[in-house]
C-alpha cells in the first residue's frame, strides 16, 4: 500500500511504535498516535508536523481498558478519520517463572496483547472493508514460535497474534486488505525494563549480536507491507533463527528450551 490516507499506530510513545510514526510520516496524509503517555505523543506529533506534510492527532488511552478502545473508535469516527493502515504495536511483557508471576501484571498483558489487538481490529475493520482497501500490521514476535520458559505467557500471547494474523489475512483477501505479522527478535527498547520483575532478573534478551535495531525492524516491516507479505522476521539473524526453529520437531524443541540458559534466580 503506497498511499496512506490515515495511519493509526498504537504504543506510539516509544520503541517500534514511535519508529513507525517517523518512517511513515512522509507517506501519510493523516496519522493517529495512541499511547498512555500523552506528553510523549505531543512531543512526537509536534516534531512530525514540523518536518512533514502530515496532520497528526494524539489520543492518550490505556488500551487494556475496552471502554477506552471504544472511546478511541468513537472519537475518530466523529472526526471522520477512518484509518486505512492499522498498526497494532502496543504490547506488554513479563519475564519470570509463571508460578511466581503477579496476576495483576499478567492479566493486563494478556488483555492488551490479545484482546486489545483483536478488539481494535474488529472496530476499525468495517470501514476498511467498505472502501475495499487497507492494511493491518500486527506486531508479534520470534517468541511466537517457541514455548519459552520464564516467558511462557508472553510467548503464548504472541503465538495467538501470529495465528490470528494468518487466518485474518485469508479472510480479507477478497476485500483488498492485507494483513502482516511482524515477528522481531530482541530489540533495544523499553520493553526489557518493563518486562523485568526486578534488577536481579532484568531481561536482556540474547547476546548483542542477536539484537536488531528498531530502525531496521520497522523498515523491513514497511517493505513487507508494500510487498503484501504475510509474515516477516526482521534481521538476517532472526530470519535464520526462525528457519531453524521451523525445522525442529517438537520433541527436540522441548529439549532445546529445557536446556536454554535462564537468568531468573531461584528466589524470584
Amino acid at each position: 500500500m503506497k498511499d496512506i490516507d490515515c495511519a493509526l499506530i498504537t504504543g506510539a510513545s516509544a520503541g517500534l511504535g514511535e519508529e513507525f510514526a517517523r518512517q511513515l510520516a512522509p507517506r501519510c496524509r493523516a496519522m493517529v498516535l495512541v499511547a498512555r503517555r500523552g506528553d510523549r505523543l505531543a512531543t512526537l506529533a509536534g516534531e512530525l508536523a514540523a518536518t512533514h506534510d502530515v496532520k497528526v492527532r494524539c489520543f492518550e488511552a490505556d488500551l487494556v481498558d475496552p471502554e477506552q478502545r471504544v472511546q478511541l473508535w468513537e472519537a475518530l469516527t466523529e472526526k471522520s478519520l477512518f484509518p486505512d493502515l492499522l498498526i497494532n504495536n502496543a504490547g506488554m511483557g513479563d519475564y519470570g517463572t509463571f508460578a511466581e508471576a503477579d496476576w495483576e501484571k499478567m492479566e493486563p498483558m494478556m488483555r492488551l496483547n490479545m484482546e486489545g489487538l483483536t478488539h481494535l481490529t474488529h472496530l476499525f475493520l468495517p470501514a476498511m472493508r467498505t472502501r475495499q482497501r487497507g492494511a493491518i500490521i500486527n506486531i508479534s514476535s520470534l517468541a511466537s514460535l517457541l514455548p519459552i520458559p520464564d516467558f511462557a505467557v508472553y510467548a503464548a500471547t504472541k503465538a495467538y497474534v501470529s495465528s490470528f494474523s494468518e487466518a485474518l489475512r485469508i479472510e480479507l483477501r477478497s476485500d483488498g486488505i492485507s494483513v502482516l505479522a511482524v515477528c522481531p527478535g530482541p530489540v533495544h527498547t523499553e520493553f526489557g525494563a518493563v518486562a523485568a520483575r526486578g534488577e536481579a532478573n532484568a531481561f536482556d534478551g540474547m547476546r548483542d549480536w542477536f539484537y536488531v535495531k528498531k530502525e531496521q525492524v520497522v523498515a523491513q516491516a514497511i517493505r513487507a507491507m508494500d510487498a503484501d507479505q504475510a509474515r516477516v522476521y526482521p534481521g538476517w539473524q532472526i530470519a535464520l533463527a526462525a528457519a531453524g526453529i521451523s525445522l525442529l520437531p517438537l520433541a527436540l524443541l522441548r529439549i532445546v528450551m529445557a536446556t536454554r540458559p535462564r537468568r531468573v534466580s531461584d528466589d524470584v
